[in-house]
């Protein structure tokens, strides 16, 4: 099962994001994503057999056990590479990214025992809003300005399943930020 370690603000907050990142950047080579499917990834785990899902889900409950929930704001468009030879189209957590920058790391390294490869780059706090279609754009960005605000309290262990309409995703464990995790044999 292909897998991911995400933050999924609430749905009002990926639609207004979405919104105010189409006003600045009309192209029409932009295939937007769909709301729904709007996170803030902490991990990709790719592809996980059955049997190692307890001891994901151990993990992370142990990690969100030790982070109390906190504020973020999505405040800068951003693009990946670059603004000159965008590929991906995102926005990016001003207030609240150290406090995401240490969940995603804590993570990481609560998985490294279980056979998951450590980030060998520095986590970016953001959102993918959309992709190019075809060759790069050329973006004007604006400054940074903040959007949304909304209150980080949950993080969610999730399926990713392709198809040709695109990917959908599917939260297979959730776990409170504070709060000591709860097992059941």
């Amino acid at each position: 099962m292909r897998t991911f370690v995400a933050v999924f603000p609430p749905l009002e907050v990926r639609r207004e994001a979405l919104s105010w990142a189409k006003r600045r950047s009309s192209d029409d080579r932009v295939r937007w994503t769909r709301p729904e499917n709007v996170h803030l990834t902490l991990k990709f785990l790719g592809d996980v057999e059955a049997e190692v899902f307890g001891s994901i889900r151990a993990a992370l409950g142990e990690v969100c056990a030790q982070h109390a929930p906190f504020d973020a704001a999505l405040a800068e468009l951003g693009a990946f590479p670059s603004a000159r030879r965008a590929k991906t189209l995102w926005i990016g957590a001003g207030e609240g990214s150290d406090r995401l920058r240490s969940l995603a790391a804590h993570v990481d390294k609560a998985l490294a025992p279980l056979g998951f490869e450590r980030a060998k780059r520095p986590y970016v706090p953001h959102l993918t809003l959309g992709r190019a279609r075809g060759r790069p754009l050329h973006l004007n960005l604006p400054s940074g300005a903040e959007v949304a605000r909304f209150r980080v309290r949950r993080v969610e262990l999730a399926e990713s399943r392709l198809a040709a309409e695109g990917a959908t995703y599917r939260t297979v464990g959730g776990f409170t930020l504070g709060r000591t995790p709860e097992y059941r044999s």
